[in-house]
């Protein structure tokens, strides 16, 4: 089974909310008003959470798509 790493660069979000609009399982506005990944923890500055299916994979590809400043990235987890 394949694994990815979801990674919100959360410093450069502007705050549009298209990624918790498309996918509200895995993305939510935070009392700050920037996107917030659930269950990601902070590593070197950036968000990132591991995910392990495809269905996980597809709908936060979505959320990339969405991102109108490019700060959400899904990367293959290396074994």
């Amino acid at each position: 089974m394949a694994k990815y790493k979801i990674i919100h660069i959360k410093k450069d979000c502007i705050s549009c909310s298209a990624c918790a609009a498309v996918n509200p399982e895995f993305w939510f506005m935070d009392n700050e008003g920037m996107a917030h990944l659930k269950g990601s923890k902070e590593v070197s500055g950036n968000w990132e959470l591991i995910i392990n299916t495809e269905e996980a994979r597809a709908t936060n590809q979505e959320a990339v798509d969405v991102c109108p400043v490019q700060i959400i990235k899904i990367v293959p987890v290396s074994k």
